[in-house]
């Protein structure tokens, strides 16, 4: 294994990845360090864990954090329904034996209240899911800056000792050692606890080069002139003090709809007609299109 097999691998599963980005998956799985990844929204962040399953041929898990989300959606919940139905028939059945519904229906109901806080009523969650896992997986923290800082705590076990305490159960380990990637897009700042425990990369809108060999590898039917056409042209776009610049994904989005309507080069009229396809508010548009001059 190295950065070079590291960045043929990824460019195989269809991610063109820096010199820096590569290195970097290197050491993560070297090592065996989570790696938190920040950056602008739509820079390959979420699709670099999704590479690296492909890659590898692991199975992706996916953790999508949002404000609100909690230990019963991240790490693991009780099935109160089935335990419940549980408790009811063993109590059913003591009093069914007893006749009555006193001393010995109480005996049932003490003998089955351990065994209702058992692996058969755990649902496992995303991170749960991770560290039992049988097989290699890649664990994906998406978003981390949306969830209210209390996950981050709930994370630091995982993230360190690659295991999760049920009070329960005790400290379950992982099997295979998930590759954790934790992404943000820094709209608040992650506590120093969770940076520690983590390979840190920031990923910024790739060069005119590599974003130009993205956008001929995704859309290999556009012709090479035109695409590096698209790239200026987004490239001028994000210099603007816009409320969302485009994204890699709409850089590509863009390509397929010159494509689609058989363009040949970029017209003022094609790129005024087209400009939603890149932005996505109306004062950017807007803006783009005073700046560019194609009112």
């Amino acid at each position: 294994m190295s950065v070079e097999t590291v960045q043929e691998d990824l460019a195989g599963s269809g991610y063109l990845a820096s010199d820096a980005i590569a290195t970097t998956v290197f050491l993560a799985e070297q090592l065996g360090k989570p790696l938190l990844v920040e950056g602008p929204a739509g820079v390959g962040k979420t699709e670099l864990a999704k590479a690296v399953a492909r890659a590898r041929g692991a199975r992706l898990i996916r953790l999508q954090c949002y404000e609100g989300v909690d230990e019963a959606r991240a790490l693991y919940e009780w099935n109160h329904a089935k335990q419940l139905l549980r408790i009811t028939a063993e109590r059913a059945a003591g009093e069914s034996a007893s006749g009555s519904s006193g001393a010995d229906g109480d005996s049932g109901w003490a003998s089955v209240r351990d065994d209702i806080f058992t692996d058969e009523f755990l649902l496992a969650r995303p991170l749960l899911a991770a560290i039992r896992s049988e097989e290699p997986v890649v664990l994906l923290i998406d978003e981390l800056d949306k969830a209210d800082v209390e996950i981050e705590g709930l994370l630091l076990e995982v993230l360190s000792d690659f295991a999760i305490t049920v009070p329960e159960l005790g400290t379950i380990e992982a099997t295979h050692t998930p590759f954790v990637v934790v992404t943000s897009n820094a709209t608040r700042e992650l506590s120093e606890a969770l940076r520690r425990r983590c390979l840190f990369l920031h990923i910024d809108y790739p060069s005119p080069e590599l974003e130009q060999q993205i956008v001929e590898a995704a859309v290999p039917d556009l012709p090479s002139a035109l695409a590096e056409s698209v790239v200026r042209l987004v490239a001028r776009l994000r210099e603007l003090p816009l409320r969302k610049s485009p994204s890699i994904s709409e850089t590509i989005d863009w390509a397929r709809t010159l494509l689609a309507l058989g363009a040949s080069d970029l017209s003022p009229e094609i790129v005024r007609d087209n400009l939603g396809v890149l932005l996505k508010h109306r004062d950017d548009i807007e803006r783009a299109a005073a700046s560019l001059d194609i009112h």
